[in-house]
């Protein structure tokens, strides 16, 4: 297992025939069997409730309408599927599409982990060894039916694999170039395919946007070093580019979406309901200062009082960690929200105000509570399994298909499908595959893995962190150690960032919040695994040497 330090020669023979023979062509088996479970599977996408924010903007486009925002989602993803029917006028090139991406993640997933190594140069791991890791990973996150199911819905996280996948492939380039390497185009080039992968990735999908902070802490840091000064200003000046074209579209677009300005503080203001709630009753009870009257005030208390009991009764356990139904407050024509749109009536700005100005006290008045909320959030990913990592043996498709024929059951799908035919074909192959879709069944294997995985995550992720926090303080001692140290602390922050951003604006009791992140998850407890192992290896290399010079004396 300990590879030789020596030569290139020698790690060409660890790695070199049969051995190259077995490793490409289970390559090709993994790959194979990925694209066969992908096609094999029904290609028409599946709708869900939250659907026409994203399609209706290509389906005005493609009837001769004028593209636009629509409940307030970003431009990109509705972009996507207008550019794919616009070149197919078929649906379910949208789910082929999506899948070839998927396979992309993959094999990033790969050539990522075999770039990893150059931060080890002296790794005691066997380049076999080593290359077999990045082959289960790969295997691992192709075959796994939570890749495969995400992949055809009809949303942004059906990409979000692959963008991540590729940010985090020109993050760790970047970071190799820039600091290792010191090839000075080669940092221009990735730093900005790096700020440009991560800017998509996180206007696609808004959850990732303190992820997207943790992956410029390299790129901040390099403007920080000296000298490189040409460098600096190429990227700097590429990084102003890419911004300007990524989120200047988004803010043009978003001026005609009203939903664009409410969404973020109606989010909020549900989400923390229950503790905006009870600091009204507190504001009342004081007789705070607010710029809100008395009356007023009490007339929203009341009301929202009522709505959080009506959706405990009429939703039960729909999100344990909140004990109440943040989307009954939103969505149901009743409810608060909609009395609130009516007390404030055309002003949404003031309406947006009084959602952030509780939201804001909430946090200033109760922090120790809403920590907790937070704190919950947060176990639901780490404790005391991973549910990243999803082991289920069956997935029934026409129970999916079923619920999304009622989602595109609506008028507004019913009008547009008289002038477009591929949307009148994708609704009756929907309403086909709600009778006869197969279910498919995840291999007993697979969900072994998975679940060994889901089990040992926390574990191996706390190990990894204290090894290194012990690599940098004995800097001396594990030298070799303390790029791959930093890379765990990089992927556990990465992972963190994004369960923080949900944990404070949304819940992780939405799945979809925590399917996207599995290939991160996934690359950094390989990452923490590799850490233990040279850790381990190097313990023992250290006790044979000493044991050897006090033997050879005699």
């Amino acid at each position: 297992m300990i590879a030789p330090l020596a030569s290139k020669q020698s790690s060409w023979r660890k790695t070199g025939s049969p051995w190259q023979t077995c490793y490409w062509t289970a390559l090709a088996v993994v790959f194979t069997w990925a694209i066969w479970q992908r096609f094999a599977l029904p290609l028409t996408p599946i709708a869900d409730p939250d659907t026409w924010g994203y399609l209706s903007p290509a389906l005005r486009k493609l009837t001769g309408a004028e593209f636009g925002h629509s409940h307030g989602r970003n431009f990109l993803y509705p972009g996507f599927l207008y550019f794919v029917l616009r070149c197919f006028g078929d649906f379910r090139a949208i789910g082929v599409v999506q899948h070839l991406l998927g396979l992309a993640a993959g094999g990033l997933f790969l050539l990522t982990w075999r770039h990893l190594r150059v931060f080890v140069p002296a790794s005691l791991v066997n380049p076999s060894l080593h290359n077999a890791f990045g082959l289960a990973g790969t295997a691992i996150y192709l075959l796994a039916s939570d890749t495969i199911r995400i992949e055809t819905q009809l949303r942004p996280e059906g990409v979000c694999a692959f963008l991540i996948s590729i940010s985090l492939y020109f993050a760790i380039q970047f970071v190799s170039c820039s600091f290792l390497e010191h090839r000075r185009t080669g940092t221009v080039v990735c730093g900005s395919a790096t700020v440009l992968t991560l800017l998509l990735l996180a206007s696609a999908k808004p959850s990732f946007w303190f992820a997207a902070i943790v992956i410029m802490v390299p790129v901040t840091t390099f403007f920080l070093r000296s000298n490189w000064g040409r460098q600096k200003i190429a990227l700097g000046l590429g990084i102003a580019l890419i911004a300007s074209l990524v989120l200047w579209p988004e803010r043009i677009l978003s001026r005609k979406d009203e939903a664009s300005q409410t969404f973020l503080p109606t989010m909020l203001f549900v989400i923390h309901a229950d503790l905006i709630r009870d600091q009204m009753a507190a504001d009342l009870q004081e007789h705070a200062s607010l710029p809100y009257s008395t009356d007023w005030l009490e007339r929203v208390y009341v009301a929202l009082n009522s709505e959080i009991a009506k959706s405990e009764t009429n939703y039960p356990g729909h999100y344990p960690s909140l004990q109440f139904d943040p989307e009954y407050l939103w969505f149901d024509p009743s409810s608060i929200t909609t009395q609130l749109r009516r007390e404030f009536g055309s002003n949404i700005s003031a309406l947006c105000d009084f959602y952030r100005f509780y939201y804001w006290r909430t946090w200033q008045r109760r922090p120790f509570r809403a920590l907790q909320k937070v704190a919950r959030q947060f176990s639901i990913y780490y404790y005391p399994d991973c549910p990243a990592y999803a082991a289920m043996k069956i997935w029934p498709l026409m129970d999916v298909y079923e619920r999304a024929v009622t989602s595109l059951d609506s008028e507004e799908y019913r009008k547009i499908a008289r002038s477009l035919p591929a949307l009148t074909d994708f609704m009756q192959r929907t309403k086909s595959l709600a009778e006869n879709a197969p279910a498919t069944k995840q291999q007993p294997i697979l969900r072994a893995a998975l679940a060994d995985l889901a089990v040992s995550y926390m574990s191996l992720l706390l190990l990894a962190l204290i090894l290194s926090a012990i690599i940098f303080w004995k800097q001396a001692r594990w030298r070799r150690l303390r790029w791959l140290a930093a890379l765990v602390f990089f992927g556990s922050a990465y992972n963190a960032a994004s369960c923080l951003e949900v944990a404070i604006v949304n819940s992780l009791e939405v799945h979809r919040y925590i399917t996207v992140q599995m290939y991160a998850t996934l690359l950094t407890q390989f990452l923490a695994f590799w850490l233990i192992l040279e850790f381990a290896l190097d313990i023992t290399k250290h006790r044979d040497t000493i044991a050897g010079d006090l033997v050879a004396p005699l």
